[in-house]
């Protein structure tokens, strides 16, 4: 009966608040969050040792194959503590990847505390500053954590030292933990209830819950996870949204723990879902906040709708999947408010859409789904990112692909997304590291030594040059050693131009890129190379082009597939030779104006990973 909801008495009245403590997890990518997780649910009896696996509140196949929590999740604990109360403990998982920022501060906004855990041999990275920075700016109490000391290689008192610099805390009370052999887990329990205040809240006020995460379920419409920061729900209560102003009534409403289980009603103070019935994720978002209808309130601050920042076109590999690759976008956007798109056509790959992602992980893992759960074959074309177009009469268009780009005679300017980059290394490798940044158009902005061997490195750099292999070659010159993270900066003018593919004289409309002037040349260089590699050779010769308007820029030759037509002459004259070489010659030339190349699937995906 594992997984079925069970329709539960309504519960007693909510405990007081002082007997709450909501906390998160806040880690760097495979420091040990959701094993940490699992331990915490296995020693407070939530999960049976017989219900028990790894990372149990990562549902996703994709979730457990990667290492890496892609959607939040959250799950009641109830502990017996030393002073002899009992605590209901809410711990909510937040998802580790910079992609989903976002969703992590949305989460982090639920609760009052966080555990930061910090791999004992790896010591502080990236995403470990820039989690605990979204921490500290959501007011929250920071219990630091080691963890992995069962490690050989574990070094748990520098890292101590580390972290007690960051956080101007003691290195010896921090606490050292395993929790793949679970030890330590009970020190952190009874840290999270002695350190993590109470939530504040008033349950008679007017309703104000935080959605901070929702799933679509085909019975039951979207489920909102939701905080209840004042007031309470009931099956009774209507609902609205206070930034998309849809309304619904309650179909169910209950507790993680971790399956769903229906309560009669959530208070202040409390963390739990609520059935909503909505057909799309997109009635209900993320960060939005859940009023009363009757009684409305002011909604919490600090909502905003999800951007995406890296564009690509998914085209079916077979022409008649496109119905069903359309129907696969839609099911995954009732998931997945972040993913955009819109129907695209192009004459290399025919008809399909042009989807917009938070980041590059995030395309990956549509990617991966797309082709796991609906079995289909796609054929993804080069990322690119959204543009601002100023046009001479001041009107600003945006251009997430270079057929969108207005003439030349109507621009004013190009603008490109820029970001902040943190780089976290050890100094060996500064050189190397910035002679690739150089290399993209980085600026640098600051370098910070964090003990003797570590440094971190600060950077500005346009979006464009990051997304396609820019943290593949980063983790490559560092030995994997480097961390990344990075976030949104703004837009600045640059230089940009559009560079189109010519082969055998036609525009390739799927191979177009817009490029930095500086760029161009050694893009469209190595591109034509590229291409001259992977297309078949045809009865003709036939030039491949780079162009930028109607200046060619690069040029590459595909020789012809020559038929040996002397074979037969094997004596005479000269003449008889050159006659036949003639008349070869000029149904080459004709078959030229006439002839068409076609590209291969796989030399178009071939094209995509170019090499500097």
């Amino acid at each position: 009966m594992t997984g079925i909801v069970t329709n539960a008495v309504p519960a007693s009245p909510p405990p007081a608040l002082s007997r709450i403590r909501n906390f998160c997890i806040i880690a760097h990518v495979d420091h040990g969050k959701s094993t940490l997780a699992d331990r915490l649910l296995e020693f407070t009896g939530t999960i049976s040792k017989r219900e028990m696996q790894e990372q149990v509140l990562d549902s996703m196949d994709i979730e457990r194959e990667k290492g890496v929590t892609i959607k939040a999740s959250a799950v009641r604990m109830t502990y017996r503590a030393d002073d002899g109360h009992t605590y209901e403990i809410n711990l909510i998982d937040t998802p580790g990847h910079v992609d989903f920022t976002y969703e992590v501060s949305r989460a982090l906004n639920a609760c009052e505390g966080a555990l930061l855990v910090v791999d004992a041999s790896q010591g502080i990275e990236a995403q470990t500053l820039a989690n605990l920075y979204l921490a500290l700016e959501a007011n929250l109490h920071v219990i630091p954590v080691i963890n992995k000391i069962d490690l050989p290689h574990a070094r748990p008192d520098e890292v101590a030292q580390e972290v007690g610099n960051l956080l101007g805390d003691d290195p010896a009370h921090i606490l050292r933990i395993s929790a793949k052999e679970g030890i330590g887990i009970k020190a952190v329990l009874e840290r999270v209830v002695r350190e993590v205040p109470p939530p504040s809240g008033d349950p008679d006020a007017p309703l104000q819950a935080l959605i901070f995460d929702s799933h679509y379920d085909p019975y039951k419409g979207v489920i909102a996870y939701v905080r209840i920061v004042n007031g309470r729900v009931n099956m009774k209560t209507k609902l609205r949204m206070a930034a998309t102003g849809a309304a619904c009534e309650a179909i169910e409403i209950g507790t993680f723990s971790p399956r769903m289980t229906v309560v009669g009603e959530l208070s202040a103070g409390e963390v739990g879902y609520i059935a909503t019935g909505f057909k799309s994720v997109r009635e209900c978002r993320v960060g939005d906040t859940m009023l009363d209808a009757a009684r409305p309130a002011e909604p919490l601050q600090g909502y905003k709708p999800a951007k995406p920042m890296v564009f690509a076109g998914i085209f079916p590999t077979y022409t008649d999947d496109y119905p069903l690759l359309r129907d696969a976008l839609e099911k995954l956007q009732l998931n997945d408010a972040s993913l955009t798109f819109e129907p695209e056509n192009s004459a290399a790959l025919g008809f399909g859409f042009r989807v917009g992602f938070l980041g590059l992980f995030h395309m990956e893992i549509i990617q991966e789904r797309l082709e796991r759960e609906y079995n289909l074959d796609v054929v993804v074309t080069a990322p690119s990112v959204e543009y601002e177009a100023v046009l001479t009469n001041g009107e600003v268009i945006k251009v997430d692909r270079p057929a969108d780009m207005p003439d030349p005679s109507r621009l004013a300017e190009m603008r490109e997304p820029w970001m902040k980059i943190e780089i976290f290394t050890p100094k060996e490798y500064i050189g190397p590291i910035m002679e690739l940044v150089t290399k993209r158009r980085g600026v640098s902005e600051a370098m910070e030594y964090l003990d003797a061997n570590r440094v971190m490195l600060k950077y500005r750099m346009p979006l464009a040059e990051m997304i396609v292999d820019f943290y593949d070659k980063l983790k490559s010159i560092t030995r994997g050693y480097a961390s990344l993270d990075y976030h949104f900066d703004g837009y600045r003018s640059g230089d940009l131009v559009k560079m189109d593919i010519l082969i055998n004289g036609e525009p390739l409309d799927s191979m177009a890129m817009i490029v930095h002037r500086d760029q161009a040349q050694q893009r469209g260089s190595a591109l034509t190379k590229k291409i001259k590699e992977v297309i078949p050779r045809q009865m003709f010769e036939v030039p491949i082009q780079a162009a930028i308007g109607a200046k060619i820029i690069a040029r590459e030759t595909k020789p012809a597939l020559r038929k040996d037509v002397l074979a037969k002459c094997y004596g005479g004259d000269i003449t008889r030779k050159r006659k036949l070489l003639e008349k070869q010659k000029e149904g080459k030339k004709r078959m030229k104006m006439f002839g068409s190349v076609e590209i291969p699937q796989e030399a178009f995906m071939a094209m995509l990973k170019l090499e500097e």
